[in-house]
């Protein structure tokens, strides 16, 4: 983007983390810099100055920075700055004529190797591609090894040509996976070092215990007395000398030393000004959890936050807790001490919260780190994924989040956490009113569930409905391995309850197939006389404990199985002879490499672990639909982790370049947005090689008589659609003919569309009658929160009749893969439902294309392809429509924090 005079826009200041946890603001530099500009260069040693300016005098230095001050059009400089010091500059020059920018880079002396040059240069590479920069040149001195590294390492291919003394370099600024993964990497080890105040901290003040025994704050400076926290403990309290057995000071200034986290624990209004003097006394983290702060309250929390470096978790919430040894805090309102264990929890609502770290104690599993997020502000569930991954001590992710800061930051790295261990959601706000709530509650736009759940679904996220059955799945993934596949086999000692499971796993969408003959055989070996040796496996009221053991740990380890649902009831039989259906599920040595579940209906807790001699567990559940469900979600988990990554197909015929010019240019003539006329949709799609059926433009009878002699086909058959601003399906206006034969038919129904339109219609589009194939609907939207959405489903009529399934673009191989094999198209695509079988990769390869088509375009706000013909003979798009917004683009990868609160309603 660029303002009026062509030099590039950078947007508003923003905060980024420097590779030590250190904030830095960066903003465009311009008129008033010169005097900071030229101390940052004064402030360097001679050696540098040479190396920067290839000379040991300070002219140049005072020339630079009377550029930076004027600033001029295809300039533009950024600078880095903490606590109002300049400490970084980077700037880039463009070419005139071309699409390459001479760039250079200057950081003070005492702030080399904490990551500015290389956060400076992400951000005037962003700035410089919205601009049209293609490259960054540099030319440096041989010597200068240290500016090489910082260009080498930033991910980006770089050329480097010798001459003489000097290096002369290229840098592709075009963003790949390689530069986004080395971002990832640089975001990561900076996110983790700034939350360890937050949740390794050396020292906490309790700001806001009062002397009342109820009060909140009071509460947790009590919690983390009696958690046996290994850190100093202080409480700021402005009129007593103790609370709670912990001294008190009148102040935070007044402490003896500065803690590294503060939790506040105030009313409202005194907030913004306490979290401005931690932040003056050096206070690295704080958790407030005072609620309802308001404007321009949350304004100024961030400000002092941000200002100074901290990190904040609230407002709002119930607290943090950390089970490590060499840390136990729990700084948090739970009624109890969490149990240490390998779960990381984090939460938007601090009742959910608490009812997670209860039911995680009671089932054995305890917590390894614990976050109520509350309104978000600053830390978030990414933050918190990337703790998690290596802490060392989570082997379970567990979130409830109501809304998503950055989703497609989130999708990544879930992505890639999902990986090494479970993460496990609620899957919060899908109906109307839940989403209503989620968004009055963090005053965040509040995502749609089709965009949501493909975001679960790409990024491995097991979504679960309640806090219940979250447990449940977590229960099973913390105690059993992976399925391998979806069929289940029944074990039960009475025939009902495995009609009953049967049914269950049925509905989860598992499988309870029938066993081979060889099984049946061992099976009737096992178990007693009368049992039924199929799937269900009625081994009857009478078997015994060392039957029944046999038997499940046969099924465990046939290659037939992927999974043993045990149900078992208490009987008559089992009390007389002193068996334990139950202790036949537990082991005393190896347990067997597949999961095995039970379902005890007599059992009073939803769902607990069954602990057993060889130090495993298996899960019991109350309800077998709680269990079929629990097994659904650990072998959709295997199904994920079975599957390569996936990667985003190179396209070729694409240009780019030319859909962002015709974006433009509808926009300066419409610049509130609107549907562009036909012409211009199959240009955009033109542009990204989407196969569009012929068609010319008609404004007359004449012109669509011409039009007809042109495109008919060998039957001579051609198509009619009028068209007119803001049309959006014509089928269900009429305004289209079919099947047109000779001139005199194609006369008849332009005057037909002209005499029922009227002055409405700009037009009509003239097209040869397709081929018959199956009719589906491709098309893409822009959420406002997650991005790109490329959609696929039935098209025509049965559009209305259907709904789509949705994957968040880019699209990778596998996305695309799973499209067209969703149970919404797949019955089409495979020639069932009268259709003939359709050409998958054609499809496959369309949908790319909208998918890079979305995501090069923000300003698209829809696009649709319906009919999208499909076939044996490949995929042809009858109809194209698209409306474009004004929209400003915006890298969901930059590395940046949060810049402001969301907006209170």
């Amino acid at each position: 983007m660029a303002d009026s005079q062509g030099t590039p826009v950078h947007e508003d200041p923003v905060h980024a983390l420097l590779t030590d946890g250190t904030t830095i603001r960066i903003r465009r530099a311009g008129p008033g810099d010169h005097d900071a500009v030229l101390r940052l260069y004064e402030g360097m040693s001679p050696e540098n100055l040479r190396l920067r300016f290839f000379s040991v005098g300070r002219g140049p230095a005072r020339r630079a920075a009377v550029r930076v001050a004027a600033g001029r059009p295809g300039h533009l400089a950024l600078a880095a700055e903490h606590d109002g010091r300049l400490v970084g500059l980077a700037e880039y020059e463009a070419v005139p004529g071309g699409t390459t920018a001479e760039v250079s880079l200057a950081v003070a002396d005492d702030w080399h190797h904490r990551g500015v040059g290389t956060l400076l240069l992400e951000h005037l590479a962003d700035a410089a591609r919205r601009a049209g920069v293609t490259a960054f040149t540099l030319v440096a001195l041989s010597e200068n090894v240290e500016v090489m590294r910082v260009f080498q390492d930033l991910g980006l291919p770089v050329a480097r040509r010798f001459d003489g003394p000097e290096v002369r370099c290229t840098v592709d600024l075009t963003e790949d996976e390689t530069y986004l993964n080395a971002v990832d990497l640089r975001g990561r080890l900076a996110d983790v070092v700034s939350l360890r105040p937050l949740l390794r901290p050396r020292s906490v003040a309790v700001i806001g215990a009062g002397r009342r025994p109820g009060s909140v704050g009071r509460a947790i400076l009590r919690n983390i007395g009696t958690g046996s926290f290994t850190g100093r403990v202080f409480a700021v309290h402005p009129e007593v000398a103790s609370i709670a057995g912990v001294h008190a000071f009148p102040s935070v200034a007044a402490l003896p030393q500065v803690p590294e986290l503060a939790v506040i624990a105030l009313p409202p209004a005194d907030v913004p000004g306490v979290a401005e003097e931690c932040g003056r006394a050096g206070v690295r983290a704080l958790v407030v959890v005072s609620e309802g702060l308001g404007e321009p309250g949350s304004a100024e929390l961030m400000d002092a936050c941000r200002r100074h470096g901290m990190r904040l978790v609230g407002p709002g919430g119930v607290g943090v807790a950390n089970t490590e040894d060499g840390v136990r805090l729990d700084a948090t309102l739970a009624p109890r001490h969490p149990g240490a264990g390998s779960a990381g929890v984090a939460v938007q609502s601090g009742g959910v919260g608490v009812a997670l770290l209860d039911g995680l104690g009671r089932l054995g599993i305890g917590m390894s780190s614990f976050v109520s997020l509350g309104a978000k502000y600053d830390v978030s569930g990414n933050d918190m994924l990337q703790w998690w991954e290596g802490d060392g001590r989570t082997g379970l992710a567990l979130l409830h989040l109501e809304s998503f800061g950055n989703p497609r930051a989130f999708s990544r790295t879930a992505r890639r956490v999902a990986r090494a261990l479970p993460v496990l959601t609620v899957d919060a706000g899908r109906s109307e009113p839940g989403r209503r709530a989620a968004a009055a509650r963090t005053a965040a736009a509040a995502p749609r569930t089709m965009v949501r759940r493909a975001l679960f679904a790409q990024a491995g996220v097991t979504a679960t409905r309640t806090t219940g059955e979250l447990l449940d799945a977590a229960a099973l993934l913390h105690s059993q391995p992976l399925p391998a596949g979806t069929r289940v086999a029944v074990v039960t000692n009475t025939r009902g309850a495995g009609v009953l499971a049967a049914d269950a796993c049925a509905d989860a969408g598992l499988d309870v197939p029938p066993f081979e003959p060889g099984l049946v055989r061992e099976l009737h070996e096992l178990l007693p006389e009368g049992a039924t040796a199929v799937n269900p496996v009625d081994a009857t009221a009478t078997v015994g404990e060392e039957q029944l053991r046999a038997c499940v740990d046969r099924l465990a380890r046939h290659g037939a199985v992927d999974a043993v649902l045990a149900a078992l009831v208490p009987t008559a039989v089992a009390a007389a002879t002193g068996d334990d259906p139950v202790r036949a599920l537990l082991r005393d040595r190896v347990p067997p490499p597949r999961p095995v579940v039970a379902v005890l209906p007599a059992q009073a807790a939803r769902v607990a672990l069954l602990r057993d001699r060889a130090g495993g567990a298996v899960p019991a559940y109350s309800d077998v639909q709680d269990a079929a469900r629990a097994l659904a979600h650990a072998a959709a988990r295997a199904r994920w982790l079975g599957r390569p990554p996936g990667s985003v197909p190179e396209l070729d015929g694409v240009d780019p370049g030319r859909a962002a010019e015709l974006v433009a240019a509808y926009l300066r003539d419409e610049p509130a947005g609107g549907r562009p006329d036909p012409r211009t949709a199959a240009a955009l799609a033109g542009c990204y090689g989407i196969p569009l059926l012929p068609w010319a433009w008609a404004r007359d009878e004449d012109e669509a008589v011409a039009a007809a002699r042109r495109l008919a086909g060998p039957d001579g058959r051609v198509v009619l659609k009028a068209h007119w601003p803001g049309l959006a399906h014509r089928a269900e206006q009429h305004a289209l003919h079919l099947d047109l034969q000779n001139e005199s038919q194609v006369r008849a129904a332009h005057r037909d569309l002209v005499t029922r339109f009227g002055d409405r219609m700009t037009g009509a589009v003239v097209q040869p009658l397709a081929e018959r194939g199956t009719e589906l609907f491709a098309g893409a939207v822009q959420d406002e929160v997650f991005g790109p959405l490329v959609l696929l489903g039935p098209g025509g009529t049965a559009a209305l009749l259907a709904d789509q399934a949705g994957r968040l673009a880019p699209l990778t191989d596998h996305d695309a893969r799973e499209l067209v094999a969703s149970p919404r198209c797949a019955a089409l695509l495979s020639g069932r439902a009268g259709a003939p079988a359709t050409g998958l990769a054609a499809l496959e390869q369309l949908l790319h294309r909208l998918s890079r088509m979305a995501c090069d375009l923000p300003q698209l706000a829809e696009a649709g392809l319906d009919p999208v013909l499909a076939g044996p003979h490949g995929v042809t798009v009858l109809d194209v429509r698209v409306r474009l917004v004004p929209h400003r683009p915006h890298d969901p990868y930059l590395r940046r924090l949060q810049p402001r609160p969301p907006a209170v309603t």
